[in-house]
This record gives C-alpha cells, sequence and structure tokens, in this order.
C-alpha cells in the first residue's frame, strides 16, 4: 500500500510542478488592426471650404482627433479616442458657426454625425464589434463635409429658390 500511495504522490507532483503557459486570446486587437486598415477614406474640403474653415478652431481640433483613428492599433487607443470626438464634438456644437456654414443642412449633418459617435462609443463600451459603427461614423463625417462643399458651391440666387417676386 505504501508504494501505491508514493507512486500516487510522485504522480501529483509531477502534475502540479509543470510549467503551463495559458495565453488569453483577446482577439479585439488583431481585429481592430485588421479593421483599420479598412476603413473608408475621408474625402477632403474643396478649397474655398478650407479657407472658411482654416479659422473655425473648433472644427480642425475636431478635424484632428477624427484623423487619429485611422492610426489607432487596439481597442483600447479607439476607445480614447472616441471618448476625446465626443468631447471635441460638444466643442464643435457649441462653438460659433462660420457665417456660410451656420445653416440647419450644416447643423443637421452634424447631429447625424453625433449619433455615429455615440453609437460607436456604445459598441466599444459593450465591447461589441465596433466595425459597422465606425464605417457608419465616417460615411456620416463625410456627409457633414460633403454638404461643407455643397454650401460654398452654391451659386443659386436665394430669391430663385424661395421663389420670390421682384
Amino acid at each position: 500500500m505504501s508504494k501505491i500511495r508514493y507512486l500516487f504522490t510522485l504522480l501529483v507532483v509531477s502534475v502540479s510542478c509543470k510549467d503551463i503557459n495559458v495565453a488569453l486570446d483577446d482577439g479585439q486587437e488583431t481585429e481592430w488592426e485588421i479593421a483599420a486598415s479598412q476603413l473608408p477614406t475621408k474625402i477632403a474640403l474643396n478649397g474655398k471650404s478650407k479657407s472658411i474653415v482654416a479659422d473655425w478652431a473648433a472644427f480642425n481640433t475636431f478635424d484632428a482627433s477624427f484623423d487619429r483613428m485611422y492610426d489607432a492599433t487596439y481597442r483600447e487607443d479607439l476607445v480614447l479616442i472616441i471618448e476625446d470626438l465626443v468631447e471635441n464634438q460638444k466643442a464643435l456644437e457649441s462653438s460659433t458657426y462660420p457665417v456660410e456654414f451656420d445653416i440647419p443642412q450644416v447643423k443637421g449633418r452634424q447631429k447625424v454625425l453625433k449619433t455615429f459617435i455615440l453609437k460607436t462609443k456604445g459598441d466599444l463600451e459593450y465591447r461589441q464589434d465596433p466595425k459597422v459603427s465606425i464605417t457608419e461614423m465616417i460615411a456620416a463625417y463625410n456627409s457633414f463635409r460633403n454638404q461643407l462643399n455643397v454650401e460654398v458651391n452654391n451659386t443659386l440666387p436665394e430669391d430663385l429658390i424661395l421663389n420670390k417676386a421682384n
């Protein structure tokens, strides 16, 4: 009986002394690296729009923080960038708009953008896959930038649009 006890003790000691490397794989870091390279690009502002927004500090700050999203390598980086986007979007919303862009069309596009930023933030907080919401957020930002381009290129007189008679 003592031999069996000795063999059992030896077996337990040898099994418990093994070096067990348990690697916990989060997977989202790798997925985000792949997703960051596949994000749609943002559209460029034309010359007129670019010259108008050059003096709009809140927009330039928001735009710079939006560009950082393309450089994010890990999920945690993206969480910080989205939180920064939320703060910069609030500052942009409360800032004084240039006269050309102080219209409901531009402000409406900005509210849609805010919605998708918050949707992305929610996906990240609940550890859901943010790829779809990030793509929608970029599409909303492109619509916002496109609206800025449309407004400066609109050459129709307001009288004609409103159908006012002279």
